[in-house]
């Protein structure tokens, strides 16, 4: 029997004071990028996460762009980064002239593989003036960008060991992980500068936005000044170095306000049907999940299984008005980054690719629509 009722992928969830923040923009004629709105925003955001500091972007690339910049990074540089990620993260590096250097993907976490990181490190690099060289052609390494894979994250101890014994700045991608914790701190606390994001199909949305937190006040201040064109005094258009049109608006942080006062029933929502789903799927053909390290309590954001019959699956599910997504295609499979360097053994990424997909996952998705997904994916594969 086909499922004629559409049953979205992942959806924004405007279910509390939303509607009035953004009256009260409309009212007061505040909509732009100055109002009170995106100060609160900011805090919200920083308070939740444990920084000091938050600074609204337009989007998650632009923070990445901005606090790569901050780190250092300069054209021809390599940025590492996971092959398996968005192609926001890539992008943003290439905004600034630099090079994605991908590390494969572990093959149950789905995050940057930590033993080919630390092989990668110990045996391709070498520092020279305190800078990080990638032996094979010279270049400088000048950051790495480590992003938490649908809100899952590696064994960030382990991480951080490896990595504090290089010159090489952490530039944080939580922009999936809002609400993920390892070892009960936040994603978004293990750098200097880590960036979140708040588009259409986060586990909060303000249609688009993101942000840098920090808890550094020189760095919070540079970022703010950046993202708002480099504006350098407040009575006359004097601007002191190249600036960015990134500042999110005063609208938006409204929806941004109303929705973090909802985001910690939007976790517990998603817990509960990633509890619905295991408990349903598993044993149903060859359907395996994302494996979490014990020390990492995720938020759910885009439920995500994997099963040798993806496609079977994919034109079942979207022939059924189920929408259900394959996997981010993986950076070195692009055009733009099929040159880049790439450490991989067994290529995981690619296998990855080739059997996730991604089912159903909204805050607002009911219990019937969850037992249709299950019943739909039975039928397809079961």
């Amino acid at each position: 029997m086909s499922n004629k009722h559409f049953i979205p992928l992942s959806v924004p969830n405007i279910a509390g004071n939303e509607w009035k923040y953004v009256k009260d923009c409309l009212d007061t004629g505040w909509i732009s990028s100055v109002g009170s709105y995106v100060t609160q925003f900011e805090q919200m955001v920083a308070d939740f996460v444990g920084a000091k500091y938050g600074v609204a972007a337009v989007n998650g690339t632009a923070a990445l762009h901005i606090a790569l910049l901050l780190s250092g990074v300069k054209q021809d540089d390599y940025v590492i980064l996971p092959n398996l990620t968005f192609v926001a993260s890539a992008n943003s590096i290439k905004y600034l002239g630099a090079e994605p250097l991908l590390i494969d993907a572990d093959p149950d976490l789905w995050q940057m593989d930590l033993d080919l990181l630390e092989e990668f490190l110990e045996n391709e690099t070498d520092e020279k003036n305190g800078e990080l060289i990638y032996i094979k052609d010279g270049r400088r390494i000048g950051a790495i960008m480590p992003v938490h894979i649908l809100g899952n994250m590696c064994d960030m101890d382990r991480f951080l060991s490896i990595v504090k014994k290089y010159p090489l700045p952490i530039v944080e991608d939580a922009t999936e992980s809002l609400g993920t914790k390892y070892k009960g701190i936040n994603a978004g606390k293990f750098s200097p500068l880590a960036c979140l994001s708040f588009n259409g199909n986060k586990i909060i949305s303000t249609g688009g936005g993101g942000c840098i937190v920090t808890d550094d006040e020189a760095l919070a201040k540079h970022a703010k000044h950046l993202t708002t064109t480099a504006k350098a005094r407040n009575d006359e258009y004097y601007h002191d170095e190249v600036g960015y049109n990134y500042r999110l608006v005063n609208v938006l942080a409204a929806i941004g306000v109303g929705q973090m006062e909802l985001l910690p029933s939007f976790i517990k929502r998603k817990k509960e049907y990633v509890a619905f789903y295991k408990k349903e799927l598993t044993g149903v053909a060859d359907i395996r999940f994302q494996k979490e390290l014990p020390e990492v309590d995720t938020n759910g954001w885009l439920f995500t299984i994997q099963t040798d019959k993806q496609q079977q699956l994919l034109d079942h599910l979207n022939a059924n008005n189920i929408l259900s997504r394959r996997f981010w295609m993986p950076m070195n499979m692009l055009p733009m980054y099929k040159d880049c360097v790439y450490v991989q053994k067994r290529d995981n990424s690619k296998y990855i690719y080739n059997t996730c997909l991604s089912i159903p996952c909204s805050t607002n998705i009911t219990g019937e629509e969850l037992s249709i997904v299950v019943r739909e994916i039975k039928e397809a594969i079961g």
